[in-house]
């Protein structure tokens, strides 16, 4: 009897263990599985928002409002607002979301830090309505943080990255240059510095050029540099008021380095950078108080009207020449562009050593500005680029230590190496048909 009751026993298990295989591998289809999704606390777009205001424990609440078409801080000061630091702020509300739900029927707040929020964010939109976001104290376990929105009983656990991108102070959402002028609208910069007073202004193609002390070619890329110098150059908030006293007396003690004035379509701003041993410091007109700078806006602002000069003697940059013309006394050589050829006297040149050519001319610079020693010149170098557009020739005569070179209708003269020159002549004479040129 024990025998048989222990094999009916046997069989049973086996026919259940059977069941439990061909369900786990065949679950029903009737069956409903949950899928884990983040509960979402608001989703409120950046369009839509016309005002936040941020109000952490123990501190001053700091509004930023939109005004005009900008963000600006209105509370406990009004300040520009970095426009970038709000976008930043403002891409976090759409949406907020949780890592999960703590507490969906919470007995009292406290014990989450709820009564009380470390950080209450309150958004104003376009429609009049008004959403929050609260968050408490640190949950023990993990990066995370308590909070709640008013509209809904829950209590989440949400990541502590969610909070600390709308914990930010006044100073982190001020707009920190010193200089708020824009770049594309800039139109003309003025510096004074103890080594000479420049005037720089656009020409009628837009591009920069000295106008004072005379009319000169400016290096452009020396002039972006300073006007990035300019636009990058920010107020260092991160002091207390021991360390900004300790800066104006520096400031009121140094040497003064420069004067800088931008206009743009808005008005004249300016800049006064004096050095203290190695360290700059500036005062601008645009907001109070003194500043620390960085060493490359005080060496930006105290380059000399040499640096700001353009070296090169051609302009033609990355335009390729129509037609380059170089004579040498008796001798002179025209080559013309044809499509994609290069034609000598009607004949195609190989296209290797025309391109050698127009480097050397390209990089062609002067190694310092004189105001003498040309005399007759020796050779004369046109070139035609930009469709035509642009027709540049300069003159070189023989100096003791090299060229004097000269531009057509420009009174700067340009001293430049003999070996500059020679390898523009053996370029020239290097240049060879074309194989199976044809007239």
């Amino acid at each position: 009897m024990k025998t048989r009751n222990l094999l009916i026993a046997a069989v049973v298990l086996v026919a259940l263990s059977g069941v439990v295989w061909w369900s786990n591998r065949h679950p029903s289809t009737s069956s409903t599985s949950t899928t884990n999704t983040s509960p979402k606390l608001v989703d409120i777009p950046e369009s839509q928002v016309t005002q936040i205001d941020l109000a952490k424990k123990g501190s001053d609440t700091v509004v930023i409002q939109r005004q005009g078409g900008k963000w600006g801080i209105t509370a406990p000061h009004s300040w520009p607002a970095d426009q970038d630091a709000v976008s930043s702020l403002l891409s976090s509300l759409s949406p907020v979301t949780a890592d999960s739900v703590v507490d969906s029927k919470p007995a009292g707040l406290a014990r989450y830090g709820l009564t009380s929020p470390s950080l209450t964010v309150t958004v104003h939109e376009k429609d009049g309505k008004t959403a929050q976001i609260l968050f408490g104290d640190d949950v023990p376990a993990g990066s995370l943080v308590y909070a709640r929105v008013p509209s809904k009983p829950d209590v989440y656990a949400v990541s502590s990255s969610v909070k600390n991108s709308f914990d930010k102070s006044e100073n982190d959402l001020r707009d920190k240059r010193l200089l708020t002028f824009n770049k594309d609208q800039l139109t003309r910069i003025e510096l004074a510095s103890g080594h000479s007073d420049i005037e720089f202004g656009k020409n009628n193609q837009n591009q920069w050029e000295i106008i004072k002390p005379g009319p000169y070619r400016a290096d452009s890329f020396q002039v972006e540099q300073l006007i990035t110098s300019l636009s990058d150059a920010k107020m260092d908030l991160t002091g207390d008021a021991a360390d900004e006293k300790k800066t104006s007396a520096a400031f009121a003690g140094g040497t003064p380095a420069a004067t800088v004035k931008v206009s743009d379509s808005s008005g004249t701003q300016t800049l006064d950078v004096r050095k203290k041993g190695s360290d700059y410091y500036a005062k601008s007109s645009v907001v109070p108080g003194v500043y620390k700078v960085s060493g490359d806006l005080g060496q930006a602002v105290s380059k000399s009207l040499d640096d700001f000069r353009n070296k090169k003697i051609f302009d033609f940059g990355f335009n390729d020449p129509n037609q380059i013309t170089i004579q040498q006394g008796s001798s002179e050589k025209t080559y013309v562009r044809s499509g994609t050829d290069w034609k000598l006297n009607g004949k195609t040149m190989d296209p290797a050593t025309v391109q050698a050519l127009i480097d050397k001319l390209r990089d062609l610079s002067a190694t310092k500005f004189v105001t003498t020693g040309f005399q007759n010149p020796d050779i004369t170098i046109r070139i035609t680029s930009n469709d035509g557009k642009l027709t540049e020739k300069a003159e070189f005569s023989k100096a003791a230590n090299g060229y004097i070179a000269r531009r057509e209708n420009e009174p700067t003269l340009y001293a430049l190496d003999a070996s500059a020159v020679n390898d523009i002549l053996n370029a020239s004479s290097a240049i060879k048909p074309a194989a199976n040129s044809k007239k």
